[in-house]
């Protein structure tokens, strides 16, 4: 009969003072087989077991197999609760895919954990401007830019109702005041008065046009702390403009019957441009735009001639109702 000693080191120091390596040996019969392992502890416990030699190997064989498992279990990861390799397998294969495939269960539980701590940015907010179903007032002033011998400033207003956030109908009114000569510009002056030119002058003097606008491009701006909402839009319609000839430039008078049957006119109109509006509160909103106004007159009631006026102008625009919150 041979006994198996097993000398098992424990209680592991709680204090580094008596921290020392301790030897932990295992003594099998007369095969003296002996591992050593370093522990650290403040003592050591024995316990002597009387097994017969036979069912002590055939034990120790049992238990290193079983230990040769483990060992093998923890370097593969494997474990109760996790998947095998061959249950991994086949749920690829099936297109079971999910966030913790190939990866540990607690690794997937952390990183569900960070996920839901992550902060969420939009990077689309909501539209904090409305136009549906509101109505626009616009006060504007205006120049005419492509008129070489004339000076023409316009003032006028405009109302439009929005039918949709893109789509908007808009009635126009344009007044521009005739101050004679004062309009004239330096190129016309020299024309009249130095070289006796006579040229084909007419001054628009007043419009009303209707118009569709279609406003394809929104955006917003942030100004410091504010965010500036603004849209491009363009717009064409029709209507009709009042011209009078200016008789001091084609230097005749009111007893010329020919040049006053033409001194007055209206023509029809066409109108197209575009422009930009920049809304700074749910109400007030600024716009520029430029528009072109093309029309056909009579000359001194002989020529015809198509007229392009270009105006480019401001417009103060106040919506109403106010938009609902």
């Amino acid at each position: 009969m041979r006994s198996l000693t097993l000398l098992t080191a424990s209680l592991l120091a709680a204090s580094p003072a008596f921290a020392s390596p301790q030897a932990l040996t295992v003594g099998v019969g007369a095969d003296e087989l002996a591992t050593s392992l370093n522990t650290s502890s403040f003592g050591a416990w024995s316990l002597d077991l009387g097994l017969d030699a036979g069912d002590a190997l055939a034990q120790d064989e049992e238990d290193s197999g079983d230990e040769d498992d483990d060992l093998l279990g923890d370097i593969l990861g494997g474990g109760e609760g996790e998947e095998s390799a061959g249950d991994e397998r086949a749920d690829l294969e099936a297109g079971q895919i999910g966030d913790n495939v190939g990866a540990r269960q607690e690794d997937a539980l952390v990183l569900d954990e960070d996920q839901r701590r992550k902060k969420v940015i939009k990077t689309l907010q909501r539209k904090n401007f409305l136009k549906l179903g509101r109505w626009e007032v616009s006060p504007h002033l205006a120049f005419v830019a492509n008129d070489p011998f004339l000076n023409r400033y316009i003032i006028g207003a405009g109302i439009g109702y929005h039918i949709t956030e893109v789509f908007e109908i808009e009635l126009n009114l344009d007044y521009a005041p005739d101050f004679g000569q004062a309009d004239w510009k330096p190129l016309t002056d020299q024309l009249v008065n130095e070289n006796s030119v006579s040229p084909d002058i007419s001054k628009m003097t007043f419009s009303s046009t209707a118009s569709f606008l279609y406003s394809p491009i929104y955006g917003k701006v942030a100004i410091g702390k504010k965010i500036i909402v603004f849209d491009i839009y363009g717009a064409f319609g029709a209507g009709a403009t009042v011209t009078s000839d200016d008789l001091d430039a084609l230097q005749t008078d009111d007893t010329d019957e020919r040049a006053v049957r033409t001194a007055t006119q209206t023509h029809p109109t066409t109108t197209a441009g575009g422009g930009i509006r920049v809304n700074f509160t749910p109400n007030i909103a600024a716009r520029v735009e430029g528009r072109s106004l093309v029309y056909i007159e009579t000359v001194n009631s002989t020529t015809l001639e198509m007229k392009n006026m270009f105006i480019l102008g401001g417009a103060f625009s106040v919506f109403f109702p106010s938009m609902r919150n």
